[in-house]
């Protein structure tokens, strides 16, 4: 009998997913590397050669401990209790989940969640293994396991992704579930409409923000120095957080570093759980990208890249993962232009503005203009045009000073590229200059954007 439930383990593990309905992610991340030390007086021990599993043995014995005793149960016909032992070893990897099927929720109640984003196609590694298993528990648990979850680190490593991978996992489960998914500059644009429109508005905007189940609010370091959508947000943080319903905030760097942030708030982020993204090894930047190249395959794409131009992106581009994606995106489409296969020459040509052996990445204001119009969700050609609403004013004025600041051109080379005399460029670059220096959100937006520019600067 002993020999039984060892023998049948995997005919058990498969029972426990189809029965309970174990979704892929919980089963790959919490239950696929388990397997049975020893049986001993009915009791069956079950451990883990994966560090990441044996160190929440007490989520996964809360969380799927009796689907595990019933699954053992039916397959052998024999009652056994289970324990967890832990073998305090290191031994093992991650295994990452190779589905990559796309999903959609209309359950949402903010912006639309990126059907990319989910945990399936987020490649687990040392330098987010914790952030991942955090954002799962919390995402199996909303409201209950790590809230508030906040989550920091650079631009570009995965924060927004692992956040709207909370979304569609709850959605995934409960349809019926209200997921708000807001930026920080949305969150405070509604609430300055909903003032500007009078004394009932912002009950409606209370109303829309407190009525929820999940709350994701992105980049909250750009409403800290806003005295009035911060309390705002707090107000709203307060109310979910007594409801017990789930809130996850992504920023560039941890509570402790904000200066101007008042330690009231600041401990409130603290109340649930604090996890970092730090950048990505070479192993890790190789499966991300062989990841993006299966994904494009499953979609369709005819694609294929020889090893060689995947090593050279991973070996070569150390900035943060979106700038990966973008270069493997850029090495893509020249190969379909140019009809020819992704060698690592046609990268080496493909990337030759990105990747410069020996010499420092070339700054250009062509190159900040398209960093700006990507952080502020919009295209080149508004920061170029001639319009003068605030929406487009600010975006350029930004560019403009951050030309002035990290490229070696003249302040009339400055103005022929976007279109302006050199006295415009002057008076816009001193503005953002005195601005910053009193205005700490604006202080914050240059400083994440200085980082997309680059980070060693």
């Amino acid at each position: 009998m002993k020999n039984l439930v060892m023998d049948k383990w995997d005919e058990i593990l498969e029972f426990a997913r189809s029965e309970y309905n174990i979704s892929n992610v919980s089963f790959n991340t919490w239950i696929k590397d388990l397997y049975v030390k020893k049986v001993e007086d009915n009791i069956v021990y079950i451990t883990s050669d994966n560090s990441n599993i044996t160190s929440n043995f007490n989520h996964i014995s809360t969380k799927y401990g009796l689907f595990l005793k019933t699954a053992i149960q039916e397959i052998t016909d024999s009652e056994f209790d289970i324990k967890f032992d832990n073998n305090d070893e290191d031994a093992g990897n991650d295994k990452k989940s190779t589905s990559s099927s796309k999903v959609s929720h209309t359950g949402n109640e903010g912006l639309p969640l990126n059907p990319d984003y989910t945990f399936d196609n987020f490649v687990v590694s040392k330098n987010n293994q914790l952030a991942h298993a955090t954002a799962l528990k919390a995402a199996e648990s909303p409201g209950d396991i790590y809230n508030p979850l906040y989550i920091y680190g650079d631009s570009g490593l995965g924060k927004t992704h692992l956040m709207q991978s909370i979304g569609h996992f709850i959605l995934e489960n409960d349809p019926s579930k209200k997921v708000m998914f807001v930026t920080s500059d949305i969150f405070t644009n509604e609430l300055i409409d909903s003032i500007r429109k009078g004394d009932a508005s912002p009950a409606a905007f209370r109303e829309k923000y407190r009525n929820i189940d999940v709350l994701l609010i992105d980049d909250i370091q750009f409403i800290i120095g806003k005295d009035r959508t911060q309390e705002e947000f707090f107000y709203t943080f307060n109310a979910l957080y007594e409801a017990k319903k789930q809130i996850v905030i992504t920023s560039d760097k941890p509570p402790k570093d904000f200066t101007t942030l008042d330690e009231r708030w600041r401990s409130r982020f603290g109340w649930g759980i604090i996890v970092d993204l730090t950048p990505p090894d070479y192993e890790t930047k190789v499966a991300i990208l062989q990841k993006k190249i299966d994904l494009k395959q499953s979609e369709g794409a005819n694609i294929a890249i020889d090893d060689k131009v995947i090593s050279y992106m991973a070996e070569n581009i150390n900035s943060n993962i979106r700038i990966l994606e973008g270069a493997l995106t850029k090495v893509i489409a020249l190969a379909k232009i140019q009809r020819m296969p992704a060698t690592k020459e046609l990268a080496e040509y493909a990337l030759r503005d990105m990747i410069t052996p020996n010499h420092k990445k070339l700054i250009t204001p062509e190159f900040i203009i398209d960093v700006v119009a990507e952080h502020y969700g919009m295209n080149p050609s508004d920061i170029l045009s001639k319009k003068r609403d605030k929406n487009n004013a600010l975006p350029r004025q930004i560019a403009m000073y951050l030309s002035s600041e990290y490229t070696d051109c003249t302040i009339s080379k400055i103005g022929s590229v976007f279109g302006k005399d050199h006295t415009t460029v002057m008076h816009n670059v001193k503005k953002i200059k005195q601005d910053r220096e009193k205005d700490v959100s604006l202080d914050e937006t240059l400083k994440v954007l200085t980082n997309k520019i680059n980070p060693d600067i």
